[in-house]
């Protein structure tokens, strides 16, 4: 006979979550269903007339317009940006103002054929939509851009998302009939968001063309509706130019290339005792008066301290 006392079942009590992680967890679903979302309806439309980027993209140096170590395949290197973005190249080359012309019109291509598919086209229609000429020299001239652009990775967070990843994911080309077939990752999508991104005027940019600060300048001030002030020394950091030149130099090129926005735009500019540049893209009112816009301090250390030394 066993003398040890009947076991009883006492069942463990069940403890629910906290409250705070129950609400984290939903609001996380949330967000995971509103990118998700966003993915599935792929670019936003827009006129044919325009083309359709991302601020983060045009707010930097990520296209800049000097030439000087273009081929830099350097690791994780920070590029200047307004304060509230932040770019990152982190493996591939530097990108100029004309790789922006070819990304732009494979963004094109992308929201009218989807994100995330095969997107064909043959280098002398892409060459033609672009207002470039179809010759051997400038065949030779896209296929090094898209191979450019395919190596580049980059990160781009505008404060709210962050977008990692190549500016295009690839493709394949064929050698006889010169047909691309390429694909956008379908996450770019996210970088739209939230109004985040400009609607750049395609007519007005080829105005401008071979002008890269023109140029630059005009993609930047696009993403303002009403553009603040900027010093002279921050727009030289922020288009990318050779931060050890002279900035005499600088400013005399910066107001050539402003003088070239006037007349494609008709944006009027000056530049004030304070070394800011003030542009109005409507007629200046008396007293008007805007703010300083500063470039993110977090760029790349070497650049900070030669700009504050």
């Amino acid at each position: 006979m066993s003398d040890s006392s009947p076991q009883l079942d006492i069942p463990f009590e069940q403890t629910e979550p906290s409250t705070s992680i129950g609400v984290t967890q939903t609001l996380d679903r949330m967000r995971q269903r509103r990118e998700q979302s966003a993915i599935a309806a792929g670019l936003p439309d827009w006129p044919e007339n325009k083309r359709g980027l991302p601020n983060g993209a045009l707010r930097s140096a990520l296209f800049g317009i000097s030439p000087k170590e273009r081929r830099s395949y350097a690791f994780e290197r920070h590029v200047a940006s307004i304060d509230g973005v932040e770019v990152f190249i982190t493996r591939g080359p530097n990108l100029m103002q004309h790789h922006l012309d070819v990304w732009e019109q494979c963004l094109k291509l992308g929201k009218d054929q989807g994100t995330g598919r095969r997107i064909e086209f043959t280098a002398y229609a892409f060459l033609k939509s672009i207002g470039r000429n179809t010759g051997k020299s400038d065949n030779e001239w896209l296929k090094n851009a898209l191979y450019d652009l395919a190596a580049c990775v980059v990160r781009i967070s505008d404060g709210s998302k962050t977008y990692f990843g190549p500016l295009i994911h690839g493709g394949t080309r064929d050698e006889l009939t010169g047909r691309y077939v390429i694909e956008i990752n379908p996450k770019i999508a996210l970088l739209y968001g939230s109004g985040q991104w400009t609607q750049l005027d395609y007519v007005q940019r080829e105005q401008l063309r071979r002008h890269p600060l023109a140029q630059w300048l005009h993609a930047f001030y696009s993403t303002h509706a009403s553009p603040y002030r900027y010093r002279v020394e921050t727009i030289r950091r922020l288009c990318g130019a050779d931060v050890e030149g002279e900035l005499k130099k600088f400013r005399q090129v910066l107001r050539r290339a402003l003088e070239r926005l006037d007349v494609a735009t008709g944006w009027h500019w000056r530049i004030d005792e304070s070394d800011c540049v003030v542009l109005h893209k409507q007629p200046p009112s008396n007293g008007e008066r805007g703010i300083v816009g500063t470039v993110s301090e977090r760029v790349l250390s070497t650049e900070a301290s030669k700009a504050t030394g």
